[in-house]
């Protein structure tokens, strides 16, 4: 694979993940163009040799359907020779050279051997008529990287609309993993995961890594992951994160503090009041039993 440029999803919420992700890639000598396709409608000033990418009939057809804005990724497929990343990614390796020598449809996460939250029940269906080793199949929708157009745009309407399709491709409303996962299996696109062998590479997710000596797993430098994607642990205190915040100048990394701890504080406010609204519950809900209840039995 000869990749051409790189691919991410940002608004300006997550303008510092994006920094980390941008300087990181730089950092290893890459200086392909990124093309940063943009979620929602709060965009920011991108760094040089970086533009603003989207498509008007998929935003079209995105929003005619209410469709998650993740959804957006679709248009990945209308291209060929990139590497598509979410911001809350940071590069250890070159891309160019780690995928020289691949083909296809290449990821590198470890959904193989979780595959939750890559299908629907529909999906799920269609997966397995496609392989009986369909888990390794799936994929994270946060990285991935392909030499060859997919679809065009008449053909990922064609697809996402379909009846058997719809509910996963354009009305799943949590996120586009399953939708991803599904076109890319339907588009019949050879998929391969290099966590798997003959690579053998070592974990891309950040949760993975929990111990302060997190490098003693990347000895071998052919096995050692070319990025790291911190999906889902993000507001965790790993000591990996300091590969995150290196990037950031004094300042920045006091405004990502700053957001961390509100984020944290935000999630514990919920979960109290998730508490305490199932405590009202459950004790309305005693009430009512003993009301219920024969006088002469209380």
């Amino acid at each position: 694979m000869k990749l051409e440029k790189i691919i991410t999803l940002a608004n300006a919420n997550v303008w510092l993940r994006f920094l980390t992700m941008e300087r990181s890639l730089r950092a290893t000598g890459c200086n392909l163009p990124l093309w940063v396709i943009p979620y929602g409608g709060t965009r920011f000033d991108l760094p040089a040799n970086a533009i603003w990418w989207e498509i008007p009939e998929i935003k079209g057809l995105l929003a005619a359907n209410r469709s998650h804005p993740m959804m957006a990724k679709y248009q990945c497929f209308t291209t060929g020779n990139y590497q598509y990343v979410d911001s809350d990614v940071i590069f250890l390796r070159n891309p160019e050279t780690v995928l020289a020598g691949h083909d296809g449809f290449i990821t590198s996460c470890g959904h193989w051997g979780n595959p939750d939250h890559t299908y629907t029940e529909t999906s799920l269906a269609v997966l397995k008529r496609i392989s009986t080793c369909w888990q390794t199949r799936v994929f994270n929708a946060g990285q991935w990287a392909c030499d060859r157009v997919l679809y065009s745009f008449e053909e990922i309407r064609s697809r996402c609309c379909d009846p058997q399709y719809i509910d996963t491709c354009l009305k799943f409303p949590f996120h586009d993993q399953p939708g991803t996962v599904l076109l890319v299996n339907l588009s019949g696109v050879s998929i391969y995961n290099l966590t798997l062998p003959p690579v053998c590479m070592e974990s891309t997710w950040a949760g993975s890594y929990r111990d302060e000596n997190y490098v003693a797993y990347w000895k071998d430098e052919s096995r050692k992951p070319y990025l790291l994607h911190w999906a889902g642990c993000s507001l965790a205190e790993l000591p990996i994160n300091r590969l995150l915040t290196d990037y950031l100048t004094e300042e920045e990394r006091r405004v990502w503090d700053q957001e961390i701890a509100q984020k944290r504080n935000q999630i514990a406010r919920d979960q109290r009041s998730f508490k305490n609204r199932l405590g009202r519950l459950f004790r309305g809900f005693r009430a009512f039993h003993a009301e219920l209840q024969p006088k002469n039995s209380r």
